[in-house]
This record gives structure tokens, sequence and C-alpha cells, in this order.
């Protein structure tokens, strides 16, 4: 074997195990959004497809039957079940029911129905009318959009401050920062709670929107990161030109640094779309409050019984995300990789 075609078969290996892995990474997306298109006679019955479909059926003289998979003379046939017996049963042909029944001995129970292919884009109209689904994604767009700019807000101007300025006590203060990184939300949940609820802030928006307003550990590390990245040579220019501190923030320093800034924007939007537990503690006497997250899980409950029902729910609050993920995805790879150049 030359090295040429040894390398075209290396080539050829890696493409397929790629597309097995994302394959398998997109498999479960791919299993929802079949299940949000099946019918709640589909899921129920046993041996059904897996793309979503109807039971087929055949109107022989005004009634409707069911059509069933039939061995017969050496071969399978699809034919309408017009009489059930124990010991055999009449069939007719679909395709040509003028030529009268035909008689199959065996039980019908143990035929395969035959399966056409319905997905049940209903299911998507049905549930946003009965999970009130503009208004619970009007409360999630309004909790994701303030909350992301009150932390890119205040993260930059952290961020900026521990990354240009020397001041005592930079050091140490910055890691005390990032050490509340491993600070269990358990620890604090309780304490925090308590002092929303003597202020008057339970059962309102204010808890899950003013504490963003002061920054996170985790944001402003990477930002911080990146902006070391930049040469301070441009700060100095900057300065000479007459530009403060924050006309050099906004017309040096962010215009640079868009990568690490849409970044630390999807990855809170994401996390606040997400958040299940924080609006659930606030927010449960306040049905008209909440987001999508606590009102899908009360409409879990509610139908339960209808899978196909929560899997279309499911995906339409999953759309959102998805769809800022692809949309940024390169400048969101490029910001996470800049942050990591030592510094």
């Amino acid at each position: 074997m030359t090295p040429y075609a040894a390398r075209r078969i290396r080539a050829a290996l890696m493409t397929i195990v790629m597309f097995g892995i994302v394959a398998a990474f997109l498999s479960p997306l791919v299993q929802m959004t079949l299940s949000s298109l099946k019918s709640e006679r589909q899921v129920s019955q046993a041996h059904a497809p897996l793309l979503p479909s109807d039971p087929r059926t055949f109107t022989h003289e005004g009634r409707r039957y069911d059509v069933y998979q039939v061995p017969l003379d050496g071969a399978v046939r699809e034919l309408a079940l017009v009489k059930k017996g124990r010991a055999e049963s009449e069939f007719v042909d679909p395709a040509a029911p003028e030529q009268g029944t035909v008689t199959w001995r065996g039980s019908w129970r143990t035929l395969e129905p035959s399966w056409t292919l319905a997905p049940q884009w209903s299911n998507y109209a049905a549930v946003w009318k009965l999970i009130d689904f503009p208004r619970l994604l009007f409360n999630t767009i309004a909790l994701a959009v303030i909350s992301t700019i009150g932390t890119v807000l205040s993260c930059t101007l952290v961020a900026y401050g521990f990354a240009r300025f020397r001041f005592p006590g930079r050091g140490p203060l910055f890691t005390l920062l990032i050490a509340t990184i491993f600070l269990p939300a358990a620890v604090t949940m309780i304490p925090t709670y308590a002092i929303f609820a003597q202020i008057g802030w339970v059962g309102t928006w204010l808890p899950l929107l003013v504490p963003t307003f002061f920054a996170n550990a985790y944001s402003v590390f990477l930002l911080r990161q990146y902006f070391l990245t930049i040469p301070r040579e441009m700060d100095e220019a900057a300065a000479i030109d007459g530009a403060g501190p924050l006309r050099t923030l906004r017309s040096v320093i962010v215009p640079q640094a868009w990568p690490a800034i849409t970044a630390v924007t999807l990855f809170n939007f994401v996390y606040t779309w997400n958040d299940y537990f924080t609006p659930l503690i606030y927010l449960s006497g306040r049905p008209e409050l909440q987001p999508l997250q606590v009102g899908l899980a009360a409409f879990n409950g509610l139908y339960s019984t209808k899978p196909a029902y929560i899997q279309a729910g499911a995906m339409m609050t999953i759309a959102v995300p998805v769809i800022l993920f692809i949309c940024f995805q390169r400048t969101f790879v490029r910001g996470i990789m800049s942050t990591g150049v030592e510094k």
C-alpha cells in the first residue's frame, strides 16, 4: 500500500468516526423531535415505527378498517381486516377491493399493523395554547435579556479594572473573587432568600435581575484574560489623544474584545434561559411572572400521559438557544480559545 493510499484510508476513517460522534451527540435531539410529532395512539402502541406515523386504514362499503401486514402465499401483503375471528379472519385488498374478501388462518392479533407517515404538527399548536406559551416566552426573554445586559456591563467594568489598573490589594482581591467560583450555591441560597424576603422582593423579578448587575467571577475571569491580550500601547495612544479610562474602554478595549464579550453573553443568556431552580424559589406563587422552565415543569405534571406534548414543549423551549449558538458559534469559540492565553 502506498503512503498516499494509507493517508486516504486514515482520512476516510477519521471522517467516519467524526460523523459517528456527531450522530451520537445529536441523537437525543433527533429522538425528541420525532417524539414531538407522534400521535397519542402511536406513542401507546407497541412496536410502533420510529418515524411519526399513523396506523393505515381503508374505507370499504362505508366503514373504515385497519390495515395489517398479512403473510399470504409466501409474501407479506397489506390487507384491511374486515372480519375478525379467533382461528381465521377475512381481509380485503385495498388495491383491489372488487376481488372480494381473502380468508387468512391464524390469530389476527399476532399481525403487525401497517403504518403511514403522518407527523402531527398540531401538537405544537396545542402546546402553544395549553401552556400559554406567549406569556412564558415573553417572561423568559425579558429575564434573559435584562440579566445578560447587567452581567455583561458589570463584568466588563470589573474585568477592565483588574486588567488595566494597578491598585493596592489587586492580586488578593482577584484571588478572592475567583475563589467564589468554588462556593456551592446551596451555601448562599438560604441567607440570600432571607435577605430578599426581608426587603420584600420575593414574588418579583428583582432577586433574579439585581444580582446580575454586580458581576460574577467566571465572566470576569474570561473577560480579564482576553483584555490582557490587548497591547497596553493602544491604551497609551488613546491617553495621548486625550481619552480617559471609560473612553479607552469604549473605543479601544470593547471593539477588540467582541469575541470574549459574545462568549460571556451567550453563556449568561443560555444559563438564564435554562435556569429553573432560582425562578421556582422566588416566583412559585406568581405564575404570571414565571419563565418557560417553571411553566414547562408544571405543564409536564398536568400532561404526563401525553409525552408528545411534553416533547413538543421542550423543543419549543430550546429553539432560541440553539439558534443563537448556531448564529454565533464561530465568534463564541474564538472568544473561549482566546481567553486561554497565559497572562
